[in-house]
């Protein structure tokens, strides 16, 4: 039997000796592999990731403390002018303006209107055309002997013959109005701008008002602000505050609304009422012509022509009133893809001239040290980089990525009391929307990814940097149009609708509170998860107006 079982054994083939071999060697070298990439891993974790994450925390933690500083003088300064009623006919000269029999119109100055526009025919119709009539310009604008210029590419022909035939039925009415078209889009609305300034009967005018083809203003509109400019020789610009009037359109709207109104309510009121500055919205404001030729006129470097021209125009000594209680109604955007396209370019563009003109504002003569560090530390750095930053990599990056790592604490002040300080600093300009702050919340932390990227574009002159996409609005669009032809024209497509980059940052972020509910103590899942879903949700599409396909809309008409 022994004899056999040797025989046996040596007359097996050598290949699965060598199998065995194989088999013995392979389980010994994973064992081997995987232990020492659990030692990679954990020399890793504690030399990089650990000492990252840490740094990230503290970085966060000190712009979080420089924006709350912030947003709380800005707040102060707002209550203080709310509570003792410092309102700009309080600070400064203001008469009103009366008609003098003798004079006649001549007593006023002359003020030309400017309304530039392309490729706007949803919130330029003719409807809305018959609708300022009793309006500024028509109206009551005859004692100031006013021209309206539209400026835009020759396209579409339908806004081209719409605005032409208007003008010509308010030429025979006798007024002073004009139509011009450029046949190139160079600079864009500043380009615009610039080449209407150039035109011969500018030079009898003072003043300018500029208006996006979507505001309308009250009928008392010059009646309120030319008094400041004529009695103030020093104020260069007042501006008026938008007033939405489709802010009830969807959720979108409404929350867009929260975000503007503290805007001028806070940051727009307390600079005019420290320093004589604040950021040119591009519309509903009347500037001194003499000004804009100070400050060398409009330039088309950046996306924020507004920005640029009024940084330049404080520089060389110029005043800014802000004229909170005067309303222009205006549209915000209500589809997300028109929305991300703005905040794109109201991110990139101030970055963007923060880089360019830094060093101008730091050698300006004309300006006070204590002027030039507002404008270089509060106007552009904490509102413009700090903001979009802090926002963006704490609430939605450091934060989540905590969850992995135990041993990193973040403070609850800079977790809680902060953030909620902002919030109700945020949400307190608009009370009949306090209900919604929470999803304001998570809405604007979506949208700081936008933001944050777009600051980034801007300070580093990347690809998106001078992009510039008209603002879509609806208008009287769904009022006007038969219900399937509008639908044809915000039909998505599959790979439209759906944003990758928001879904990416949801699984992330699932995939964080998931690990903290399981396995974390900070139980930061409270807030990562409802985080998550609103990327999701956005990611989605599922979020501003969304036109159904035709039959849809049919089926709903029917």
């Amino acid at each position: 039997m022994e004899a056999k079982a040797i025989e046996a054994h040596l007359s097996r083939p050598l290949a699965l000796y060598l199998t065995q071999a194989f088999d013995i060697c392979s389980s010994l070298a994973a064992d081997v592999v995987l232990h020492r990439i659990e030692s990679v891993w954990w020399w890793v974790r504690a030399a990089v990731l650990v000492p990252v994450v840490k740094a990230a925390v503290v970085s966060c933690l000190v712009m979080s403390v420089m924006l709350v500083v912030e947003k709380l003088s800005m707040a102060l300064v707002s209550l203080y002018v709310m509570v003792f009623r410092r309102t700009p006919e309080k600070v400064y000269k203001w008469e009103a303006l009366s008609w003098d029999t003798e004079l006649g119109s001549s007593a006023f100055p002359m003020v030309l209107v400017q309304i530039p526009m392309f490729n706007e025919r949803e919130v330029l119709s003719v409807k809305e055309f018959r609708q300022r009539e009793q309006s500024i310009w028509f109206k009551h604008m005859h004692p100031f002997g006013f021209a309206v210029l539209d400026l835009m590419s020759p396209h579409p022909l339908v806004t081209w013959d719409l605005v032409q035939k208007e003008c010509e039925r308010w030429l025979r009415k006798g007024m002073n109005i004009h139509y011009v078209s450029r046949d190139n889009r160079n600079g864009y609305k500043a380009g615009a701008l610039k080449a209407a300034m150039e035109l011969d009967y500018v030079k009898k005018c003072e003043y300018v008002a500029i208006f996006d083809a979507d505001h309308q203003p009250p009928c008392d509109f010059l009646m309120r602000t030319i008094p400041f400019l004529i009695h103030n020789p020093k104020i260069a610009l007042v501006q008026a505050r938008w007033m939405f009037v489709n802010a009830d359109e969807c959720l979108m709207t409404r929350i867009q609304e929260m975000s503007l109104n503290y805007h001028f309510k806070v940051e727009q009121q307390s600079g005019s009422s420290t320093f004589a500055f604040f950021g040119f919205n591009g519309t509903a404001g009347v500037w001194r012509i003499l000004a804009i030729q100070e400050a060398e006129g409009w330039k088309e470097r950046t996306t924020v022509e507004d920005m640029d021209l009024a940084v330049r125009a404080t520089l060389q000594g110029w005043k800014f009133v802000y004229v909170g209680d005067l309303e222009v109604r205006s549209e915000v955007p209500s589809t997300y893809k028109a929305y991300r396209y703005q905040q794109h370019r109201w991110a990139c563009g101030p970055a963007n001239l923060f880089k360019k003109m830094a060093w101008d504002i730091i050698k300006a003569k004309k300006v006070s040290i204590w002027k030039k560090f507002f404008l270089v530390y509060n106007f552009f750095f904490a509102r413009r980089i700090v903001a979009y930053n802090v926002t963006f990599f704490f609430y939605c990056v450091v934060i989540p990525l905590s969850t992995f790592f135990p041993e990193i604490k973040i403070p609850r002040w800079g977790v809680i009391y902060i953030p909620t300080i902002i919030t109700v600093l945020n949400a307190a300009g608009t009370p009949s929307s306090l209900h919604l702050t929470f999803i304001w919340v998570f809405f604007e932390n979506v949208m700081s990814l936008h933001r944050c990227k777009a600051v980034h574009i801007g300070l580093f002159d990347a690809g998106r940097v001078n992009e510039w996409v008209v603002t879509e609005k609806l208008g009287n669009m769904l009022k006007t149009k038969p219900v399937v032809n509008a639908a044809k024209n915000f039909q998505k497509t599959f790979w439209e609708r759906f944003l990758f980059l928001e879904i990416a940052m949801g699984i992330f972020l699932f995939s964080c509170a998931s690990y903290d509910y399981a396995f974390g103590t900070n139980q930061y899942f409270i807030y990562i998860f409802p985080l998550s879903i609103s990327f999701f949700i956005m990611g989605l599409g599922y979020v501003g107006i969304y036109i159904p396909v035709a039959e849809q809309v049919n089926a709903l008409c029917t």
